[in-house]
Protein backbone atom coordinates (compact mmCIF):
# COMPACT_ATOMS: atom_id res chain seq x y z
CA UNK A 1 0.00 0.00 0.00
CA UNK A 2 1.21 3.53 -0.70
CA UNK A 3 2.50 5.64 2.19
CA UNK A 4 0.79 9.00 2.67
CA UNK A 5 2.98 11.87 3.80
CA UNK A 6 0.71 14.54 5.23
CA UNK A 7 1.79 17.96 6.47
CA UNK A 8 1.36 18.90 10.10
CA UNK A 9 -2.06 20.11 11.19
CA UNK A 10 -2.75 23.77 10.42
CA UNK A 11 -5.67 25.94 11.55
CA UNK A 12 -8.09 26.40 8.68
CA UNK A 13 -7.52 30.15 8.38
CA UNK A 14 -3.72 29.70 8.40
CA UNK A 15 -3.68 27.19 5.52
CA UNK A 16 -2.41 29.49 2.75
CA UNK A 17 0.50 31.11 4.56
CA UNK A 18 1.61 27.93 6.36
CA UNK A 19 1.08 25.02 3.96
CA UNK A 20 3.55 24.31 1.17
CA UNK A 21 2.94 22.90 -2.30
CA UNK A 22 -0.71 23.95 -2.53
CA UNK A 23 -0.20 24.55 -6.25
CA UNK A 24 -0.04 20.79 -6.79
CA UNK A 25 -2.78 18.15 -6.87
CA UNK A 26 -3.24 16.09 -3.76
CA UNK A 27 -5.45 15.01 -0.91
CA UNK A 28 -6.38 16.76 2.30
CA UNK A 29 -7.69 15.78 5.71
CA UNK A 30 -10.04 17.96 7.76
CA UNK A 31 -10.27 17.60 11.50
CA UNK A 32 -12.49 19.31 14.05
CA UNK A 33 -10.78 19.89 17.39
CA UNK A 34 -11.48 22.25 20.26
CA UNK A 35 -7.84 21.71 21.36
CA UNK A 36 -5.21 23.70 19.48
CA UNK A 37 -3.40 21.06 17.40
CA UNK A 38 -1.71 23.48 15.00
CA UNK A 39 1.83 22.38 14.21
CA UNK A 40 1.33 18.85 15.50
CA UNK A 41 2.23 16.02 13.12
CA UNK A 42 -0.60 14.42 11.21
CA UNK A 43 -2.11 11.49 13.07
CA UNK A 44 -4.97 9.13 12.34
CA UNK A 45 -7.51 10.54 14.79
CA UNK A 46 -11.22 9.83 15.09
CA UNK A 47 -11.65 13.64 14.95
CA UNK A 48 -10.82 13.53 11.21
CA UNK A 49 -14.18 14.17 9.61
CA UNK A 50 -13.33 14.43 5.92
CA UNK A 51 -10.81 13.46 3.25
CA UNK A 52 -10.89 15.21 -0.09
CA UNK A 53 -8.78 15.28 -3.23
CA UNK A 54 -8.14 17.37 -6.29
CA UNK A 55 -6.49 16.89 -9.63
CA UNK A 56 -7.51 20.37 -10.78
CA UNK A 57 -5.04 22.74 -12.44
CA UNK A 58 -5.76 25.08 -9.49
CA UNK A 59 -4.28 22.43 -7.19
CA UNK A 60 -5.00 22.08 -3.50
CA UNK A 61 -5.12 25.87 -3.10
CA UNK A 62 -8.07 26.06 -5.49
CA UNK A 63 -9.97 23.17 -3.92
CA UNK A 64 -9.49 24.46 -0.39
CA UNK A 65 -10.63 27.88 -1.59
CA UNK A 66 -13.83 26.29 -2.92
CA UNK A 67 -14.36 24.65 0.48
CA UNK A 68 -13.85 28.04 2.13
CA UNK A 69 -16.37 29.68 -0.24
CA UNK A 70 -19.07 27.19 0.75
CA UNK A 71 -18.09 27.31 4.43
CA UNK A 72 -18.49 31.09 4.50
CA UNK A 73 -21.29 31.57 1.94
CA UNK A 74 -18.95 33.34 -0.50
CA UNK A 75 -19.42 33.42 -4.24
CA UNK A 76 -17.10 31.42 -6.45
CA UNK A 77 -16.69 27.70 -6.87
CA UNK A 78 -18.58 25.58 -4.38
CA UNK A 79 -17.74 22.37 -2.56
CA UNK A 80 -20.16 19.48 -1.95
CA UNK A 81 -18.26 18.21 1.08
CA UNK A 82 -18.40 21.63 2.75
CA UNK A 83 -22.16 21.65 2.12
CA UNK A 84 -22.36 18.54 4.32
CA UNK A 85 -20.42 20.34 7.10
CA UNK A 86 -22.84 23.27 6.83
CA UNK A 87 -25.79 21.00 7.64
CA UNK A 88 -24.33 20.62 11.15
CA UNK A 89 -22.49 23.96 11.34
CA UNK A 90 -24.56 26.75 9.82
CA UNK A 91 -22.11 29.27 11.29
CA UNK A 92 -19.10 28.77 9.03
CA UNK A 93 -17.03 31.34 10.93
CA UNK A 94 -17.45 29.39 14.18
CA UNK A 95 -16.52 26.14 12.43
CA UNK A 96 -13.40 27.72 10.91
CA UNK A 97 -12.12 28.41 14.44
CA UNK A 98 -12.06 24.69 15.30
CA UNK A 99 -11.22 23.30 11.85
CA UNK A 100 -7.74 22.01 10.98
CA UNK A 101 -6.30 20.82 7.68
CA UNK A 102 -3.36 18.63 6.69
CA UNK A 103 -2.35 18.07 3.06
CA UNK A 104 -0.52 15.43 1.07
CA UNK A 105 0.53 16.95 -2.25
CA UNK A 106 1.90 15.24 -5.34
CA UNK A 107 4.42 17.26 -7.33
CA UNK A 108 4.34 17.14 -11.09
CA UNK A 109 6.06 18.97 -13.93
CA UNK A 110 4.01 21.51 -15.82
CA UNK A 111 0.39 21.13 -16.77
CA UNK A 112 0.89 19.24 -19.99
CA UNK A 113 -0.67 15.87 -20.55
CA UNK A 114 2.27 13.51 -20.28
CA UNK A 115 2.51 9.89 -19.17
CA UNK A 116 4.29 11.04 -15.99
CA UNK A 117 1.64 13.64 -15.11
CA UNK A 118 -1.18 11.21 -15.83
CA UNK A 119 0.40 8.75 -13.41
CA UNK A 120 0.59 11.48 -10.75
CA UNK A 121 -3.13 12.12 -11.16
CA UNK A 122 -3.78 8.41 -10.76
CA UNK A 123 -1.70 8.37 -7.58
CA UNK A 124 -3.78 11.24 -6.17
CA UNK A 125 -7.02 9.34 -6.77
CA UNK A 126 -5.53 6.21 -5.22
CA UNK A 127 -4.23 8.20 -2.24
CA UNK A 128 -7.73 9.34 -1.33
CA UNK A 129 -8.91 5.72 -1.26
CA UNK A 130 -5.85 4.68 0.73
CA UNK A 131 -6.81 7.35 3.28
CA UNK A 132 -10.41 6.08 3.38
CA UNK A 133 -9.19 2.50 3.84
CA UNK A 134 -6.74 3.38 6.61
CA UNK A 135 -9.36 5.39 8.48
CA UNK A 136 -11.92 2.59 8.07
CA UNK A 137 -9.40 0.01 9.26
CA UNK A 138 -8.75 2.03 12.41
CA UNK A 139 -12.27 3.23 13.24
CA UNK A 140 -14.68 0.87 11.46
CA UNK A 141 -16.36 3.59 9.41
CA UNK A 142 -15.70 6.41 6.96
CA UNK A 143 -15.08 9.94 8.25
CA UNK A 144 -18.42 11.58 9.06
CA UNK A 145 -18.68 13.91 6.06
CA UNK A 146 -17.42 11.32 3.57
CA UNK A 147 -20.39 9.14 4.52
CA UNK A 148 -23.01 10.50 2.13
CA UNK A 149 -25.82 8.41 3.63
CA UNK A 150 -25.20 9.70 7.16
CA UNK A 151 -24.40 13.36 6.41
CA UNK A 152 -26.91 15.30 4.30
CA UNK A 153 -26.13 18.52 2.46
CA UNK A 154 -27.50 21.79 3.83
CA UNK A 155 -28.50 22.87 0.31
CA UNK A 156 -30.71 19.77 -0.05
CA UNK A 157 -32.56 20.21 3.26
Amino acid sequence: MMTLEFSSWVKWDNRVPQLNNLQYPGIYALRISRRNIEGQPFDWAKEIVYFGMTNSVAGLRGRLSQFNNTLRDKSGGGHGGADRFRYDYQDGEALAKILYVAVCSFEYQGRDITPENLLVHGKVAMAEYVAFAEYFKRFGELPKYNNKKASPKLSKS
